[in-house]
């Protein structure tokens, strides 16, 4: 394998991560190092930095030098030769609050199948384990949280305290990972919020940071009235209509069950909800998600 660059995280609310928070969401903590990243070539530990490869003569803050002597890491990759290693390299930058005995550790964050050209990212919950049988470090999740919300996102930053000293305040900020989410360029892309300028920014929304988290009015619509049995309703027309089904008739699944939602629901959701303000889109993707939870099988 040869080195291969790590992605660019995109900050939260930009084109390239719309609705990232819709479906389960792992946040986690953003720490202030050097991006690395190793793994194995023809048997041969290798290690890179964000940009390049590194070599012990060109080395990226003796973050090279240091895993090479690692056996923890050598064991790992001999018995996953298939796995890149990604994650940050603790030496000083602009934050200096984290504790003595974290700095000059290799922080995993990621851990990825190659997969040609590309990576394939291995969600937390499955690859946890593998790094954990061989005691390595890494960057566990804050908090998750099904469709996440600002107000989650500000109580996640307020919560980062993640190798930080005692009474030294948060951490650099937050990454925000949705193992199904793929943008509409067909990448999967995280996305970020640095601390001070995420409560910068939303100052004036907010007023003050003790917010309690709730679901969006869009999430309430989903669990109360996008039912399965209105899914599996549209599903038996379509099966009907059609003689059979097809799976390129998964579009008309997916229109036909938000049409229905809108004409037949929609006066029970404002009596229900009290004129509640809905945003459309993120209305049909959660309906989207919730069709494809119900019939699983066809997709």
């Amino acid at each position: 394998m040869e080195f291969k660059k790590y992605q660019h995280i995109e900050r939260f609310g930009t084109e390239e991560v719309q609705d990232i928070e819709l479906g389960s969401v792992f946040i986690f903590p953003k720490i202030d190092g050097t991006n690395a990243s190793v793994w194995l070539n023809n048997g041969e530990v290798k290690a890179g930095s964000r940009t390049r490869e590194l070599t012990l003569d060109n080395d990226n803050a003796g973050f090279y030098a240091a895993i090479l002597q690692d056996q923890r890491i050598a064991d790992y990759l001999t018995k996953h030769p298939e796995h890149r290693l990604y994650g940050e390299w603790l030496v000083p930058h602009s934050l200096k609050t984290y504790r003595q005995d974290a700095w000059r550790k290799f922080y995993i964050f990621d851990v990825c199948l190659d997969r040609g050209e590309g990576v394939e990212y291995i969600p937390y919950p499955i690859y946890q384990s593998m790094i954990e049988e061989f005691d390595l470090d890494y960057i566990p999740p804050i908090a998750t949280v099904k469709n996440g919300t600002y107000e989650a996102f500000l109580k996640a930053l307020d919560k980062n305290a993640f190798l930080i000293e005692d009474g030294k305040g948060v951490g650099e900020g937050i990454v925000i990972k949705n193992y199904d989410f793929y943008n509409k360029y067909r990448r999967q892309t995280w996305a970020k919020i640095v601390t001070n300028e995420f409560k910068e920014k939303n100052a004036k929304i907010f007023g003050v940071p003790d917010i309690k988290i709730g679901k969006m009015v869009e999430e309430e619509i989903v669990d109360q009235f996008c039912t399965e049995a209105l899914i599996e309703k549209e599903y038996a027309k379509i099966v009907t209509e059609k003689e059979g089904w097809r799976s390129e008739y998964i579009p008309m699944l997916l229109g036909t069950v938000f049409h229905a939602l809108i004409t037949e629901e929609s006066w029970n959701i404002v009596k229900k909800l009290k004129m509640p303000t809905v945003n459309f889109k993120t209305l049909n993707t959660l309906v989207i998600n919730k069709i494809k939870i119900v019939k699983s099988e066809i997709f």
